[in-house]
């Protein structure tokens, strides 16, 4: 990380993810944890050991990024962990052509990057990916993540525990799994800007991410991205769009990237500055 080294990066160990949390984030993690059949789905993870299962299939098909196996990779992951205070979990790289990346485990947590997604990005937007898992262990997501990921066999033990009850409400908290999982990824772009403090690699990645097209990376736009937003919002003055926005979204896992890209400029452009002042994060 040379370049992020030169840009002399302030570390904030003592930052409580409260102080970064998106509102959205908020509302959705309450609203979750009000869904019937939440501690039924906790208690069959720990019972069934699911984590278990998953590191293992992991370290098996995967590769570890260490000091000498990807150092680049690695030293991002060491400048991530220092400026959040977050202890190091490991990190992976996973054969797979679709650009993602993850963070499993409650226990212990390991990070995933696909092939796709670091083929893609240069290494600020890299460090930036990364940053944001980091973000989903400092905020404490990982456990609702890890319902997320696995939520249909889940509704299906405990449907077949409680004699199809637990199944009558697996869709109600599918639902709020996803609503949340879409606005706790909004509280990890933060804390990835906070790692990158720049955020123009940010909006690149998102950029990336919902163009896709190696060879026309030079020609995209961060303004004429960003005012595709617009016209997104500005459909809201039907009541049919309204609807129709949430069908659409109703079983993602993330947001637009677009929207993405929005939420997080917005956040630099005032409440990112309003942040850095009392808590000293950032020069303004």
């Amino acid at each position: 990380m040379g370049e992020t080294k030169k840009k002399r990066l302030k570390t904030f160990p003592e930052i409580d993810a409260k102080d970064f949390q998106h509102p959205w984030d908020i509302k959705a993690t309450e609203a979750l944890k009000s869904v019937p059949g939440l501690d039924q789905v906790v208690s069959k993870i720990l019972e069934y050991g699911l984590e278990r299962i998953f590191y293992l299939q992991n370290t098996a098909a995967n590769v570890r990024v260490t000091a000498r196996q990807f150092p680049r990779l690695y030293r991002s992951l060491g400048w991530g962990c220092k400026i959040l205070g977050v202890e190091e979990p490991e990190l992976y790289i996973e054969l797979n052509p679709v650009p993602n990346a993850y963070t499993y485990g409650h226990t212990r947590p390991f990070i995933v990057l696909t092939s796709g997604l670091v083929d893609m990005l240069d290494d600020e937007e890299r460090f930036f990916v990364i940053s944001h898992e980091l973000g989903h262990i400092k905020a404490g997501h990982v456990l609702y993540t890890v319902i997320a990921r696995n939520i249909a066999e889940i509704v299906a033990l405990v449907g077949q525990a409680t004699f199809g009850v637990g199944a009558l409400l697996g869709q109600g908290l599918v639902l709020a799994l996803h609503d949340w999982y879409r606005k706790a990824e909004l509280t990890c772009d933060r804390a990835g800007l906070l790692c990158v403090q720049d955020i123009d690699p940010c909006i690149r990645t998102f950029m990336k991410l919902a163009g896709g097209a190696s060879k026309l990376y030079a020609e995209m736009d961060k303004q004429e991205f960003l005012r595709q937003i617009r016209e997104y919002e500005a459909a809201d003055v039907s009541t049919l769009n309204k609807a129709y926005k949430v069908l659409i979204t109703a079983y993602r896992t993330h947001p637009f990237p677009i929207l993405r890209a929005k939420e997080l400029d917005a956040w630099h452009s005032s409440g990112y500055r309003t942040l850095a002042g009392p808590l000293g994060l950032l020069e303004a």
